[in-house]
């Protein structure tokens, strides 16, 4: 399983609106075809919805 890093995160979400709830950015990452592992760790988040790409990156890794 290939480990989840903040490029693929970004490259996955490319193009999303914000604000945007999790089923968004799934969606849009399934059409920036990432890996199933991305999109399974995006549709798993707690966090149900996004005002930027910063709290998908925080909720992805923890970080701020």
């Amino acid at each position: 399983m290939a480990e989840t890093n903040p490029i693929e995160l970004q490259k996955a979400l490319k193009g999303a609106p914000y604000p945007a709830d999790r089923e968004k950015l799934v969606a849009v990452a399934k059409k920036n075809k990432a890996g199933n592992d991305m999109v399974e760790k995006i549709s798993h988040l707690d966090q149900k919805s996004f005002e930027s790409p910063a709290d998908v990156q925080k909720a992805v890794f923890g970080t701020e």
